[in-house]
Order: C-alpha cells, then sequence, then structure tokens
C-alpha cells in the first residue's frame, strides 16, 4: 500500500533523477514516521548510492539541483545528506548552500549523522593523525599558487586537522598550505 501511495506521488519516477528504470521504494533511516512520507521512489542507481552500497557517481547527483526543490521532506533529508557526503565537491557545497530545509526536517536530516562515528585522518600508514602532530612529506609536492615544490622528507610541524579527513594542514616554507594526508608519514 505505501509502495503505491509513494509510485503515485513520484509519477512512477526517481524522485532525485527523473529515471523510470529499476524502482523501488528506498525507505529514509531514522524517519520519525513509517508511512509514505517516509520513503522516496528511486531507481537501481539512486538506491544502491543511497544504501552505500556503491560509491558517490559524482556526475550522477547533480541530479540533485532539481530534487533540493522538492517538496516531500524524505527527498529533502536524503537530498541534503546526499550534498553533505559530497560536501569536497565546490557544485555540491552551492546546492547545499542554497538549500532551504525547515528545522525538523533539518534535524531529521542530521540524525544520521549524529549517530556516524567520526572518520579518522590517517597518514601513508594508516596511521591516525592528531592536530599539532608532525608529519614528514612522502614525495614532492608542486604547491598551487605559491610557485614552490615541498620537498619529500620536509617536516611539517604542528599540523591542523580540515573538515575532509583526506586533508590535513600545516607550514611549508612559511606558507600555509593543504596536503593530502595519504602524502605524509607521522614523525
Amino acid at each position: 500500500m505505501v509502495e503505491s501511495q509513494i509510485a503515485a506521488r513520484a509519477d512512477n519516477k526517481c524522485e532525485f533523477c527523473g529515471s523510470d528504470n529499476g524502482l523501488s521504494v528506498f525507505m529514509v533511516p531514522l524517519s520519525p514516521t513509517d508511512d509514505d512520507e517516509s520513503g522516496i521512489y528511486t531507481c537501481t542507481k539512486c538506491f544502491a548510492q543511497l544504501n552505500h552500497n556503491e560509491a558517490p557517481d559524482l556526475h550522477h547527483w547533480r541530479c540533485l539541483n532539481d530534487a533540493i526543490w522538492s517538496e516531500v521532506p524524505a527527498v529533502q533529508v536524503m537530498a541534503w545528506r546526499m550534498l553533505t557526503r559530497l560536501s569536497t565537491e565546490s557544485w555540491a557545497q552551492d546546492l547545499l548552500a542554497t538549500m532551504y530545509v525547515d528545522d525538523k526536517t533539518l534535524a531529521w536530516a542530521k540524525a544520521e549523522s549524529d549517530m556516524l562515528p567520526a572518520v579518522a585522518t590517517v597518514d601513508s600508514n594508516g596511521t591516525t593523525l592528531s592536530a599539532g602532530d608532525t608529519v614528514h612529506l612522502i614525495k614532492d609536492l608542486n604547491v598551487k599558487g605559491a610557485g614552490f615544490t615541498a620537498k619529500r622528507g620536509t617536516a611539517v610541524r604542528n599540523i591542523a586537522l580540515s573538515d575532509n579527513p583526506e586533508h590535513i594542514e600545516g607550514r611549508v616554507n612559511g606558507t600555509r598550505i593543504v596536503i593530502i594526508a595519504a602524502y605524509t608519514k607521522k614523525a
């Protein structure tokens, strides 16, 4: 019964990308209700990526440009969550900044991130990095905009962690730069 209501609401199309192939209902995790308002009609590709069964296809999710304006709270919640997952992409940051979500729906969207463990920042050996650590570069890095190359073996002291667990920040040759953590080794 719920599936037919969701399919009718979605006009038998994926509520994210508009595809009509392999449609099924995706029940939004941590929904405050168990009715048609907590489900989304999705295609096979969207379903697999929403379910974390596949890595996000960055080009596919540009469809969120339209989906963020949906009046369906479940669609808004999953669009917000997916944009948050893709927040290293500038277009995703822009969409997230323009998206309007009421307080109740935003609390629902954020509920999942509150339950996820924080992702640790690790070096090339898988060693967890913390703010204030010293690392050594394991390869030469061309520093864009600064006009120099940070040489392999350079010590970067007192690093800072960023919002992205794949990046750290530190000073090299007096310039504060962002470094991919996988290109470092903890001292």
